[in-house]
């Protein structure tokens, strides 16, 4: 189930709506700027720091936030970053801890939806390494029935391809999708869905849950 036009444009107008007021917290202003580029907006800003965690020890100092939210395009003056720099700092550390950062930059969720998002990501995850690839889409996603593999203008691999990239980051596509990627992108998908049971239903529609 992917986010559909209406749900992002639903989104995008709620985000512009919360950037326009004075007090803004500093981290729900950092969730609005990547929720007007749609669902995959917190997915995208995620990649860019994963890819910049050159040495993989998954924290981010004051200079490394700040090109990312730069490589990403967010248009923030210095000040803007240094408070959400802080407001993620919570311990006054000097850097962030990336996982922590994610948990609060995606936009609250219940729990409901958490376990539902789970349930999906773990059929999907046939080898149970917490990563889907090509490999593990066949069993579960038959293409069969997709109009473009009847005509004949995709393959069953191009396919899966296609189904994978909805999750990857546009100019650094691996065709793996981690649980943590997955999360994200449905938390962006939740912020256009405003009740629960709604949210609930259609995943367990689209995935057959």
């Amino acid at each position: 189930m992917a986010a559909t036009a209406r749900h992002d444009r639903e989104m995008q107008q709620k985000a512009k709506k919360n950037l326009s007021k004075k007090d803004i917290d500093p981290i729900e202003k950092l969730r609005c700027q990547c929720l007007l580029r749609g669902s995959k907006g917190i997915l995208g800003l995620g990649r860019v720091f994963k890819i910049m965690d050159d040495d993989g020890n998954k924290t981010l100092s004051f200079a490394e936030f700040k090109k990312g939210l730069r490589d990403y395009g967010v248009p923030l003056e210095k000040p803007d970053v240094e408070k959400m720099f802080k407001a993620f700092d919570s311990d006054n550390s000097g850097s962030i801890d990336f996982d922590e950062f994610l948990i609060k930059l995606r936009p609250p969720m219940s729990q409901a939806r958490k376990d539902v998002i789970h349930q999906a990501f773990h059929k999907l995850d046939k080898t149970g390494d917490n990563i889907v690839t090509e490999e593990d889409l066949k069993g579960v996603y038959n293409v069969k029935k997709h109009p473009k593999y009847l005509n004949g203008e995709l393959t069953e691999s191009q396919i899966f391809r296609s189904f994978l990239d909805t999750f990857d980051n546009p100019n650094e596509k691996d065709g793996k999708i981690t649980q943590e990627e997955f999360l994200n992108y449905y938390a962006g998908v939740s912020a256009s869905i405003d009740n629960d049971s709604y949210f609930t239903l259609m995943m367990r529609t689209a995935w057959k849950l």
